[in-house]
């Protein structure tokens, strides 16, 4: 199992996490919920007509951070942006979620895929214990 595979699984337990970009020179943080893993890989994706989708260009460092549900451990998780057009990633995306093609295709939305790298991982145990840092 590679380390984007076990983070996202542990994004996939946490459900809902938080992704913070940069916005000129502040930080910006909102929560989300799609992630997948393909081929070893973890793949976000966001649409080409948000905020959020400008901040990644203008700035590709971006951060992650989640807790699990029972509050017994968290992660963090910090890298670079890298987009990625192939095809195949954005139907893996629609796969995902079903109910978003259609939302997309009717405003003429895209939504811009894309991996980590340079990356950074701590796993954290209860409240302030790091128990695994992994780069990847």
């Amino acid at each position: 199992m590679t380390v984007q595979q076990e983070i996202s699984a542990y994004l996939d337990e946490c459900g809902v996490f938080f992704f913070g970009t940069v916005d000129n020179d502040a930080p910006v943080i909102r929560p989300i919920g799609f992630q997948l893993c393909k081929d070893g890989q973890m793949y976000f994706g966001i649409g080409t007509f948000k905020n959020v989708y400008a901040q990644i260009v203008a700035n590709p460092s971006v951060y992650i951070c989640a807790i699990k549900p029972d509050n017994s451990g968290w992660i963090r998780v910090s890298g670079t942006a890298v987009f990625d057009d192939d095809p195949a990633l954005l139907d893996a995306a629609w796969e995902c979620m079903p109910n978003m093609k259609p939302v997309y295709e009717s405003n003429g939305w895209e939504m811009g895929m894309f991996h980590l790298e340079n990356a950074k991982a701590t796993w954290v145990k209860g409240f302030m214990q790091p128990v695994r840092t992994e780069e990847f």
